[in-house]
């Protein structure tokens, strides 16, 4: 398996793709300074409604003002479907096994981890910025086994842009339930029915918040990795630094007079008008 980054241009192509999401969300990202300079990192953090709203300005935030390429670990669903792997695979995805995991931070690769998964991509309508990591602790395990640096991320705005219809408890009460667990299909995950703007699948396009907290070093633990308690430990330690990133991120997002769309470009039209004046003088 290879873990070299994506040829230059390929990097370019996708930076560009994205600049049109970047404009309409305006993301704003907090404790950059926070992101240490060793390597291997593990990133970890809230994994968002839908979970590609925000994702890939996370990446390109780090990728531009942090050299940092990060390397994803991705469902085992996503490998199962052709093309979409392959895509998915060049732009640093990785099926998300200990293997790969290990293989990453042996090669000091920085790593992208959320420990609730596909679950909690499949938020209900009660689980808005909610943390949903049940009892895991592998990613821990994984860190102190290789003395890996662990740094905490918050993300809010992505979980704005939707109004959830149906989620996968209200589809299961349907007649579609019995099909499904007929087919064998992860019920627990299945992604909710919702609407963006209008009526629409488009997301409302509100801004988007990022915070790196406090790195945990796990470098005093290398190798203890079979400690229950110390991993969870350091688990408790890494949820607490999310979550009170999400409540200062909703808290910062509350004061903010353009975290919606409307009033950013009501606002850039008032600034080319007086500097259209200005020039006109």
């Amino acid at each position: 398996m290879s873990f070299s980054r994506p040829p230059t241009r390929s990097i370019k192509r996708a930076i560009r793709m994205l600049e049109p999401w970047r404009i309409l969300t305006a993301p704003k990202v907090f404790g950059m300074e926070n992101v240490p300079d060793e390597r291997p990192l593990l990133f970890v953090g809230n994994h968002t409604i839908f979970g590609i709203l925000d994702v890939p300005m996370m990446f390109r935030a780090l990728l531009l003002e942090k050299d940092i390429f990060l390397r994803s670990l991705g469902d085992h669903l996503h490998f199962k479907i052709p093309v979409w792997r392959e895509m998915i695979a060049r732009y640093g995805v990785v099926d998300g096994t200990r293997k790969n995991c290990a293989a990453l931070m042996d090669a000091g690769e920085c790593i992208l981890v959320f420990p609730g998964g596909a679950r909690e991509v499949a938020k209900r309508k009660d689980e808005k910025y909610r943390l949903i990591w049940k009892e895991r602790v592998g990613f821990v395990r994984m860190a102190v086994r290789h003395g890996c640096t662990i740094v905490p991320f918050s993300a809010v705005g992505a979980e704005d842009a939707y109004d959830i219809l149906l989620d996968a408890n209200d589809i299961m009460a349907t007649p579609l339930g019995p099909l499904i667990k007929k087919l064998k299909l992860r019920d627990a995950t299945l992604l909710p029915i919702a609407t963006g703007v209008g009526p629409t699948p488009f997301p409302r396009p509100h801004r988007l918040y990022f915070r790196f907290g406090t790195p945990i070093s796990t470098q005093p633990f290398k190798g203890q990795d079979a400690d229950t308690a110390l991993c969870h430990q350091i688990r408790e330690q890494v949820r607490k630094e999310v979550e009170e990133g999400i409540e200062w991120l909703l808290e910062t997002r509350e004061s903010d007079p353009k975290r919606e769309f409307l009033p950013r470009v009501l606002s850039e039209l008032n600034k080319l008008a007086e500097q259209a004046a200005e020039r006109s003088q």
